[in-house]
């Protein structure tokens, strides 16, 4: 039986330059958060979203002269752990930088993703999600502990629909949420097929017809988009299959 570790992060912003300055995990009964000392400033942008200041972490240590870095490394590398978290290529990206890799990975964005193939939701950020699937939760927004309880409780929700599907193609046996299990993590492997934009003079519109009637503004999109240091692989992945650039 694998163990699965619900996880998040809170950062100095969102993009490939930035670095972890809390972290939080949970696994059966055990939970965990942690402040550290990031090596860049915490700007007023990101400390709005978490509400952690410079001054709040002033005198902490950073992550990898903590004792926790020894231990969540072990913990999230161990070949029977599965890491879970909502958007998880971010949270990985960063984890990376402190040199933890785990082996086995869950984004719930991505699963959520999948289980609506009709994009019917129209968003997928975790307090929506919170909100529009009614999670029963009593979880601070945007704390790393807080968004791991919701990541909890978003997970219940899906992995109860993956088992769903998996028996409506016929998979039975003791060993069903193994195979839930399998599932979400091959859906997390790769990146989401995104099928409607919701920005821009398209917004609302299919990306596939867009395709068809304005492909430049694909192009545009998709430059925009590698030359940006957020981390968009779901885009660039999607507008290169409706581009027709995929290798």
């Amino acid at each position: 039986m694998c163990k699965i570790i619900f996880f998040d992060t809170e950062t100095t912003g969102n993009t490939e330059k930035d670095y972890l300055c809390q972290i939080a995990y949970k696994t059966g009964e055990e939970t965990f958060t942690g402040l550290y000392k990031p090596p860049v400033k915490i700007p007023p942008e990101a400390s709005a979203v978490h509400h952690i200041s410079n001054k709040m972490i002033a005198d902490k240590i950073s992550f990898s002269e903590s004792p926790d870095s020894k231990k969540i490394k072990e913990l999230f590398e161990d070949k029977d752990s599965v890491v879970v978290a909502h958007n998880a290529p971010f949270d990985l990206m960063i984890i990376k930088k402190e040199n933890i890799l785990p082996t086995n990975f869950i984004c719930t964005l991505r699963v959520a993703r999948y289980l609506d193939p009709e994009a019917k939701i129209g968003k997928y950020n975790l307090q929506f999600l919170r909100y529009y699937l009614d999670l029963e939760v009593e979880a601070t927004a945007h704390d790393a502990l807080g968004d791991v309880l919701v990541l909890e409780k978003l997970y219940e929700r899906l992995n109860k629909k993956i088992i769903e599907e998996l028996v409506l193609n016929g998979a039975e046996g003791e060993n069903i949420e193994d195979q839930a299990i399998e599932k979400m993590v091959e859906v997390s492997s790769h990146p989401s097929l995104l099928k409607f934009i919701n920005f821009g003079k398209h917004n609302g519109k299919e990306i596939a017809e867009i395709a068809r009637i304005d492909p430049g503004y694909l192009e545009w999109l998709l430059k925009q988009k590698e030359e940006s240091d957020q981390i968009d692989e779901d885009w660039i992945y999607t507008l290169k299959h409706h581009l027709g650039k995929l290798l």
